[in-house]
């Protein structure tokens, strides 16, 4: 238990004392919010729930697509 937190601490004054690291991690948060939750909104919009009304029909979709060859 005592050689955890010795890592944990070892993690968080590390982080606390960075000055261009905090900005570099802002700048991967960022990018990583671009790229999954402006991105899948723009290019993988929710097929079934636009084309479908019951989840009966989007069972029976999903199920047609696995099941038949093409």
């Amino acid at each position: 238990m005592k050689f955890s937190k010795k890592i944990f601490l070892f993690y968080v004054e590390g982080f606390q004392s960075m000055k261009l690291g905090k900005r570099l991690w802002l700048l991967i948060v960022i990018k990583l919010f671009v790229l999954f939750v402006i991105i899948k909104c723009l290019f993988f919009p929710n097929f079934l729930a636009t084309h479908f009304e019951t989840d009966a029909q989007r069972a029976e979709h999903v199920l047609q697509q696995l099941t038949t060859r093409k």
